[in-house]
């Protein structure tokens, strides 16, 4: 069984999509404070939904491709194509790279890795964009030595974020009951605490069961170091609006039990990761928003 630390060691460590390659030796001369990190990711990314409404910038159509970029290298690749200045310069809005949550967490962590600090992205669904709903969401989780816990971070959250929405809670140490990992997504739904047609994604109406689902599989792969874009899709992910019952639900509900608290189970984790091809990111996955395969 893996020790603490021996989990601490593993998640400061970057993955095939969270190493930054050529620019490793660049993160390493950043700051190590989380907040400092936060606000220079804040300097270096923008959110294709809100660019025009919240920043005032029109993605251009030939960038738009920016935001299924998967590894960081090719992130910051992109960055630094746009504005050669150091990355703790914060760009201007039409200067940051176009992507969405889980290009703000990838590089979050990316970053606190390379500075030696244990994180992982985490998958789930945030409470505080639209009334009502719970939207999928990507977070950061890092350990705070000092506290001796995981912290959820949410980079993507700059001031004009937190104004917008009128966020009222600790973006540097978001409440777990704000974000609901996909674990507790899908147990509360199980349960009957909470109505499966809540929780999605409101570009599309994409919501249900079905969802949360697909976003277990997500947080596996992510909690193996392997974290992939929000629509891509392959195993056992369900289509949208499918009816998951039988054994495939007892097969989520497991998924569930590992992922909640995840450093209670990691080697668990990785045995599933590894050995079922169902949660295992292959070699090819498929783009759902481009809807077209890709290789990894």
């Amino acid at each position: 069984m893996s020790t603490q630390r021996q989990i601490l060691d593993y998640y400061k460590q970057p993955g095939p999509m969270t190493s930054a390659g050529k620019y490793s030796d660049m993160l390493k001369e950043l700051p190590g404070d989380v907040a400092a990190l936060t606000n220079l990711v804040q300097g270096l990314a923008i959110h294709e939904y809100v660019a025009k409404s919240f920043y005032g910038v029109v993605v251009p159509d030939v960038r738009k491709s920016e935001s299924h970029i998967r590894p960081v290298e090719q992130m910051l690749d992109r960055v630094l194509a746009l504005d050669a200045r150091p990355l703790p310069v914060a760009r201007p809005p039409e200067k940051r790279l176009i992507g969405v949550c889980h290009h703000f967490m990838m590089f979050l962590v990316a970053m606190l890795r390379a500075k030696g600090v244990p994180a992982r992205g985490r998958c789930g669904f945030g409470s505080y964009f639209n009334p009502g709903f719970l939207e999928d969401h990507w977070l950061c989780e890092y350990w705070n030595d000092a506290e001796a816990r995981w912290v959820l971070v949410d980079p993507q959250f700059d001031d004009v974020w937190r104004r917008q929405l009128k966020i009222d809670h600790d973006v540097l140490d978001v409440p777990r009951d704000r974000f609901l990992v996909a674990a507790d997504a899908w147990r509360q739904c199980r349960s009957g605490a909470a109505d499966p047609s809540r929780f999605g994604i409101f570009k599309g109406g994409l919501r249900g069961l079905w969802f949360i689902a697909s976003d277990l599989v997500r947080d596996v792969a992510a909690l193996n170091r392997m974290e992939m874009l929000p629509w891509d899709v392959w195993g056992a992910m369900p289509k949208p609006n499918e009816s998951i019952e039988g054994d495939q639900l007892g097969f989520f509900d497991r998924l569930a039990e590992l992922t909640r608290l995840p450093d209670r189970s990691v080697d668990d984790l990785r045995e599933i990761y590894e050995s079922d091809d169902r949660v295992c990111v292959p070699g090819t996955v498929f783009n759902a928003l481009l809807d077209r395969p890709e290789k990894i």
